[in-house]
């Protein structure tokens, strides 16, 4: 499974936060308050003050000394110095990290696979579309700062919580095609065979971005992704579709020379490329925000909440904007002096109108995509 799969996978800011709509309701247990110290059950835990201190949770965390993975590669959103301060910090805690490259439908069957096993995962990544599909595998938890997390961003009672995001974008080498910037653009004949998206929308996050942009692009609204759908099955007719799994490396190669991908993975991705550039088109611009969760039959249920305390953290937080991401707390962290405004300030410009797809618009989305994609472009 290439890179792609999992690219399956944005507040860009406070502007995010009052644009973005989940009509979210609740489907977990009252989160009532458990025993604290070494007796609580950490697998029914719903706050750190379950645990009664960060350092209670800390112990319990150590004492299970393992924390389960999946779908987390390193050079996505800073994972990997993400996962090695992780390291650094709790050196008592082995993370064991699994299949790094699948979609966050394939962490929620991995999880159905190995459930009552210690090779289950612990935590999961997702895009909203699997997340909203799944509240039934989650665990309810609400980290120490879920008041500074935006509303529009999280499940009432934790269930799912967004993490980090950004800008639908589309990345090109410069020196073999011109600055598109317009979806028209990619049509013509200087794109032929040229233009790939990360996945397969039915079941990856920037796939399904890559069609909600296109979507509002193309003068529609995200009640109905037809218009995205249409664009890329007019695409394939003209010769320009690549249906190739984009990784960093086919970018350096220039095997997929064009890609729509989240601006961040874009950028991070063209690294090693010079002539790699990524533009964020004009008009109206389509955001989306990958969600944490904990497995409900976590093996290490302490290790999967210490984990969460862990990514909502200010230094964490920090490290998805040095990875060119949004974290969910920048608004209150900007407030509160926390953030890193060297990095924020490097974030690149966006379109003064965003969309963010709200619950029943990725739900029908998905739908039709299942629907209408693979006849789109056969």
């Amino acid at each position: 499974m290439t890179s792609t799969t999992r690219r399956a996978r944005l507040v860009a800011g406070i502007a995010l936060a009052a644009t973005a709509a989940l009509a979210l309701t609740s489907c977990a247990a009252d989160s009532s308050a458990g025993d604290s110290g070494s007796s609580v059950d950490a697998a029914t835990a719903t706050s750190l003050a379950d645990f009664g201190t960060l350092e209670d949770l800390e112990a319990a965390a150590k004492a299970e000394g393992a924390l389960n993975v999946i779908a987390l590669p390193r050079d996505w959103a800073n994972y990997g110095e993400i996962l090695d301060l992780f390291a650094e910090r709790y050196p008592e805690i082995t993370i064991n990290e699994a299949s790094p490259d699948v979609s966050s439908a394939e962490e929620i069957q991995a999880a159905e696979t190995n459930k009552g096993l210690d090779t289950a995962p612990d935590v999961f990544d997702l895009g909203l579309a699997v997340a909203l599909q799944s509240t039934d595998t989650f665990a309810p938890y609400k980290v120490e700062n879920f008041d500074e997390i935006p509303d529009a961003l999280k499940e009432p009672t934790g269930l799912f919580v967004g993490d980090y995001g950004g800008y639908m974008s589309i990345g090109y080498d410069s020196s073999k095609f011109p600055e598109p910037t317009s979806l028209d653009d990619l049509k013509g004949a200087d794109f032929r065979g040229a233009v790939a998206i990360n996945g397969d929308p039915t079941q990856a996050g920037s796939a399904f971005g890559a069609v909600g942009l296109a979507t509002v692009q193309s003068g529609g609204d995200l009640d109905d992704y037809t218009p995205g759908i249409e664009f890329f099955g007019e695409l394939q007719k003209a010769g320009n579709f690549l249906k190739v799994d984009v990784t960093p490396a086919t970018i350096t190669s220039g095997e997929t020379p064009v890609v729509f991908d989240w601006d961040y993975l874009n950028t991070a991705a063209g690294k090693d490329n010079p002539d790699w550039k990524v533009v964020v088109l004009d008009g109206v611009g389509y955001a989306s925000y990958y969600n944490q969760a904990i497995n409900k039959d976590a093996p290490h249920p302490a290790a999967a909440r210490l984990w969460q305390e862990f990514l909502y953290s200010d230094d964490v937080q920090n490290l998805w904007l040095k990875g060119g991401a949004r974290p969910a707390r920048m608004e209150a962290m900007t407030a509160a002096g926390t953030i890193d405004e060297e990095l924020a300030a490097a974030l690149p410009e966006v379109p003064a109108e965003t969309v963010v797809p709200a619950e029943k618009q990725s739900t029908d989305a998905g739908t039709l995509l299942g629907e209408k994609w693979a006849v789109a472009v056969q």
